[in-house]
């Protein structure tokens, strides 16, 4: 993500005023999912999806998340559009602590359900990233297990950041008419 790029349309005033309409109607998702290891339930990207679908739909409202950067330092960009044109976005970076394909997927599907809950109002349990924190640290131990002088970042004395190098991020430009 380049410094000076664009994190919103020139206007948002009838975006936000179909998501206010939208989260009028919007209801918690519900945590149908058990966590075995937490003992706990939590709600799916599905379930957040089914909280918040119809209403965004009804009001003319799109959520578009898609990724960019590197294999080491890639993100989650997700995109709120209305019919109208208008459009905000943001971006989350991806702690992808396994580096194969099942740690991308599921490093990408964890961020896609709080990005999109963020952007349109959906709130989530919150333990300030105790639990994040205690899965990183569970993910270290065992790397090093496998290859003690790994390298393996502590997440919690120091957080990762975002590259300010310039990355080819793909321009969405989206119109939709009456015809």
């Amino acid at each position: 993500m380049e410094n000076n790029e664009k994190m919103q349309s020139e206007t948002v005033g009838k975006l936000f005023e179909a998501l206010s309409k939208a989260q009028g109607n919007i209801e918690s998702a519900i945590k149908d999912k058990k966590n075995p290891f937490f003992k706990s339930n939590y709600a799916d990207l599905a379930s957040v999806w089914e909280a918040c679908r119809l209403p965004l739909s009804a009001n003319g409202l799109c959520v578009i998340q898609t990724t960019g950067g590197t294999k080491t330092d890639a993100y989650l960009v997700t995109h709120l559009g209305h019919s109208s044109g208008e459009w905000i976005k943001s971006y989350l970076p991806l702690m992808i602590i396994k580096q194969d394909p099942q740690g991308m997927g599921s490093s990408l599907t964890y961020a896609r359900r709080y990005a999109l809950s963020a952007i349109v109002g959906i709130c989530q349990e919150d333990d300030d990233g105790n639990r994040a924190v205690k899965a990183i640290e569970r993910e270290k131990s065992k790397l090093e297990e496998i290859e003690p002088n790994n390298n393996v970042t502590n997440w919690q004395s120091a957080p990762p950041q975002i590259s300010t190098q310039k990355t080819e991020v793909p321009k969405l430009e989206m119109k939709i008419t009456d015809e």
